[in-house]
């Protein structure tokens, strides 16, 4: 089995409220490294890592993570809507897998997934129907949030499950690192926005061009310092950078949701996908990072990364 991983930063903010020119074109040459990585290694599988924020996973069932065998994008931010093309089969592969391993999955059989999904599978594959897929929800901003040695443990078992397959899998972590947005929160919201985050009603399209409208004057608000959000924290984000180059994966295992909330904000949990992303990629052997890149960004309200690795060689 050949294994690769990725670690890319999202932001539904992208094309909408942009920094200066030369931070743009740095990011665009680290995306496009990651694509060249894509290219070289050239998965016959992927399996994707993501958070939702609330578009298809609410409170009235609220898993720590889900693995989907059927998925269906929004189209949230502008970002592609329709199927997504999930490898059912391999899915229904892996579920059996992790939990055979004796991880408590989820499984859901029509998942919706919204940008945190779709962005990097349109960045590094141009669409969201261009390679199989098996999309894995991990809960980054759903209060309460579980210990992060499970994701590794996730990680973990999803990547041994792989390992049996005959197949060219990446491992895509989407996500991250240190940014507060200004997502709802179940615990003290007024009864109308309590209503829609526990049954999941969808917006109409006025209420969501509002509620996007709302994300973007907030990260003019981030940019010109004008915010109580927690700020992009590059000292935490290069920690975590750090602890995945490392393969020191155990070390994640001390990290506690109050530590990462005060340090990276509070969707700085979405790291959860980077986290199970280099697990998976851990439990089939050694493995080396090949780019590294870090930026913080606040008019995207995010410390932006991308990463790349592959496994050692064997001798």
């Amino acid at each position: 089995m050949n294994a690769a991983a990725i670690g890319l930063s999202h932001s539904p903010l992208i094309g909408k409220n942009d920094p200066a020119a030369e931070v743009v074109a740095s990011v665009d040459e680290a995306v496009e490294t990651a694509r060249g990585f894509v290219r070289a290694f050239d998965p016959d599988l992927v399996v994707l890592y993501a958070p939702d924020h609330y578009n298809g996973f609410f409170y009235k069932e609220m898993p720590p993570f889900c693995l989907g065998t059927d998925a269906h994008a929004v189209g949230d931010f502008g970002s592609s809507a329709g199927p997504v093309s999930v490898d059912t089969d391999a899915a229904r592969t892996l579920a059996r897998g992790v939990l055979d391993r004796g991880i408590d999955l989820t499984v859901s059989a029509r998942m919706t997934v919204d940008h945190g999904f779709v962005q990097p599978l349109e960045v590094l594959f141009g669409g969201i129907d261009n390679v199989p897929v098996v999309p894995v929800f991990v809960n980054g901003v759903a209060t309460p949030l579980g210990p992060v040695g499970r994701i590794r443990a996730l990680g973990t078992a999803l990547g041994e499950a792989a390992a049996e397959l005959d197949r060219r899998v990446l491992f895509l972590g989407s996500g991250g690192l240190s940014h507060d947005p200004p997502v709802p929160v179940l615990e003290g919201a007024p009864p109308r926005v309590a209503d829609a985050l526990i049954e999941g009603r969808p917006p109409t399209p006025d209420q969501r061009a509002r509620g996007e409208q709302r994300v973007i004057q907030a990260g003019h608000d981030y940019a010109a310092g004008s915010t109580l959000m927690v700020p992009i924290n590059p000292n935490w984000d290069n920690h975590v950078l750090d602890t995945l180059e490392s393969g020191r994966l155990t070390d994640v295992d001390d990290w506690t949701v109050e530590w990462m909330a005060k340090e990276g904000g509070g969707s700085a949990h979405e790291v959860r996908t980077w986290i199970a992303a280099f697990a998976s990629l851990a439990a089939t052997g050694s493995y080396r990072m090949t780019s590294r890149f870090y930026t913080p960004i606040p008019e995207w309200i995010a410390g932006f990364a991308v990463a790349t690795a592959e496994q050692e060689p064997t001798r």
